[in-house]
């Protein structure tokens, strides 16, 4: 099984929404919080939000504060991030993995593109 698998980025104007699954290994990130990341072009991967195990709290960077919320279903092995109001910044890669401490394995990412 892939550890990671990121989907549902895509292109939309400013002040879109879009929203991001990453299913997950249940073997290898069981009980694990899980991140997502983004890396925009030129910049290093960064961190946006993660969610705890247990799925009870969410805690973002102070740029996404407000517009994008995290969310996990334990059935589906899947953590979602839904992005509301999106900006040009926003543009990026988005890739999941482990927090605080991120694994070796990167997924191939899903990218999202804000533009007018």
């Amino acid at each position: 099984q892939v550890p990671l698998v990121e989907s549902g980025g895509g292109s939309v104007q400013p002040g879109g929404s879009l929203r991001l699954s990453c299913v997950y290994s249940p073997t290898m990130f069981n009980l694990t919080p899980i991140a997502w990341f983004r890396q925009a072009p030129g910049k290093e991967r960064a961190f946006v939000a993660f969610i705890t195990a247990g799925g009870s709290g969410g805690f973002y960077t102070d740029a996404v504060v407000g517009r994008f919320t995290i969310s996990k279903r334990d059935a589906e092995n899947t953590v979602f991030l839904e992005m509301t109001n999106l900006k040009p910044e926003d543009t990026a890669v988005y890739y999941c993995n482990s927090y605080p401490a991120p694994g070796d394995y990167w997924g191939q990412g899903t990218q999202v593109t804000v533009s007018s």
